[in-house]
């Protein structure tokens, strides 16, 4: 699958940050907020923001594709526990060969999912670990107005990295599945193209997030030809999120997901089943899909 840019470290702010002294919007324990600046950050600027791709910026968990090698990473006491086989982002800076934190203090990795442990139950439903497939929210080929749910080869996502969505991540804000019947999905990083992006401009984003239908999204992540990702958020900016109609269930949606994708062992609640079952039919929204009984 063609892509942009993969998440391999924190992604920073298109703007100039500062940190005040109030509660935070984004997390409900931090009592402070960093919002942005009206000025275009230096590394943004030398990316040259103002030529990337701008994309849809997805509320969920992030996850990468790769093979799985079974290391224990060693770290330093100055830094928190990690979970067994953790391995830093590629992206991250060494010294000594020891993973250092970025200049916000966070040392981005992954930890390899254990389909036997549920803790990863939401991300195992996913995927098919015996056919080697995945379940992926992506534009159709053919039309970039309309969305499509399909099963991809794992080997085709190999070294991406995507955001898992749905009715058990972050509170669901895009309306996904339900309690009964959860659905989850996984969006590849750079796949939502924003058609009518702003200029990178303070004023102009700020009047797009809360006028434009295309701007009721989390953030925009632009992909800059040098492969730095640059980012904004609602949250930087004092806005709210999540909002009621989100952008992204504007868009119809088409499955195609092959009854061969699913394991007949499965049970009935089995994402790859569910999806089979309604294969080759369009919904108004992703939020609209409805297995049959």
């Amino acid at each position: 699958m063609r892509r942009l840019g993969s998440v391999q470290q924190k992604i920073p702010c298109v703007f100039l940050t500062e940190v005040r002294d109030e509660p935070s919007r984004k997390r409900d324990c931090q009592q402070f907020q960093v919002v942005a600046t009206e000025n275009v950050s230096p590394a943004a600027l030398a990316s040259d923001v103002h030529c990337a791709a701008a994309t849809e910026k997805v509320d969920g968990t992030c996850c990468y594709v790769t093979t799985f090698n079974g290391f224990v990473w060693n770290v330093n006491e100055d830094f928190r526990e990690v979970p067994e086989f953790w391995m830093a982002a590629h992206r991250v800076q060494h010294e000594n060969g020891h993973p250092v934190p970025d200049e916000h203090g966070h040392i981005p990795g992954w930890v390899p999912v254990d389909h036997t442990n549920k803790q990863y139950c939401w991300h195992s439903s996913v995927v098919n670990y015996g056919t080697g497939v995945a379940l992926v929210l992506k534009t159709h080929g053919e039309d970039e107005g309309q969305l499509e749910i399909v099963s991809v080869p794992l080997a085709d996502l190999m070294e991406q990295t995507l955001e898992l969505i749905g009715t058990n991540v972050n509170g669901n804000p895009y309306g996904l599945g339900s309690k009964k019947h959860p659905v989850h999905v996984l969006v590849p990083h750079g796949v939502l193209r924003i058609r009518n992006p702003p200029a990178v401009e303070f004023q102009q984003i700020c009047s797009w997030f809360q006028e434009c239908q295309e701007g009721r999204v989390e953030g925009i992540v632009w992909h800059c030809d040098d492969g730095m990702l640059i980012k904004i958020h609602r949250h930087h900016l004092g806005l709210k999120w999540p909002v009621a109609d989100t952008f992204l269930n504007t868009r119809p949606v088409v499955v195609h997901v092959d009854e061969s994708d699913a394991d007949p062992c499965a049970s009935e609640k089995d994402l790859f089943k569910s999806f089979s079952s309604v294969n080759r039919q369009t919904f108004s929204s992703v939020r609209d899909i409805q297995f049959e009984p």
